[in-house]
């Protein structure tokens, strides 16, 4: 794959195919792909957009491109927070128990360093004590659930 020609062919509007997404995503999370390269890609999608396809195909291909969590069948509802960000943001510290509380499953997949205020992880772990870290854990042998109990 050429990252010029790939993104030429984004800048002029044409549709990207479920493959050059793929290989562009795994050539950027594998560090063959420069910034500004991926940088000169999305300022073509700001532009020209992309397709309902293209954007199925980049989401699956960054679903793809890292850990994916899977959960046994019939499990309970699972869902995430994440918020607009912000100085006073502390939403997901609220919401995420209350759901807790009503049977849903919160994974809080959050982030840290998020510009001044930093990310839900950095908020909860400004609380003396506390650490967001998991413990390790490895499930017994011939079971599928990915969490401790």
């Amino acid at each position: 794959m050429h990252v010029p020609t790939l993104i030429e062919k984004k800048r002029e509007g044409k549709e990207l195919t479920d493959e050059e997404i793929s290989q562009f995503v795994s050539g950027f999370t594998s560090g063959e792909i420069a910034d500004y390269q991926v940088s000169a890609w999305a300022m073509a999608v700001f532009f020209q957009g992309m397709t309902e396809a293209e954007t199925h195909h980049l989401t699956r291909a960054m679903m793809e491109s890292g850990s994916v969590l899977d959960y046994p069948e019939g499990t309970p509802p699972k869902v995430d927070t994440h918020s607009t960000g912000g100085i006073g943001d502390k939403v997901s510290l609220v919401l995420a128990p209350l759901l807790a509380c009503d049977g849903v499953w919160v994974p809080m997949i959050s982030g840290r360093g998020l510009g001044i205020a930093g990310g839900t992880l950095d908020k909860l772990e400004s609380i003396p004590g506390l650490s967001a870290k998991p413990p390790t854990f490895v499930p017994p042998a011939g079971s599928s659930t990915p969490c401790a109990t």
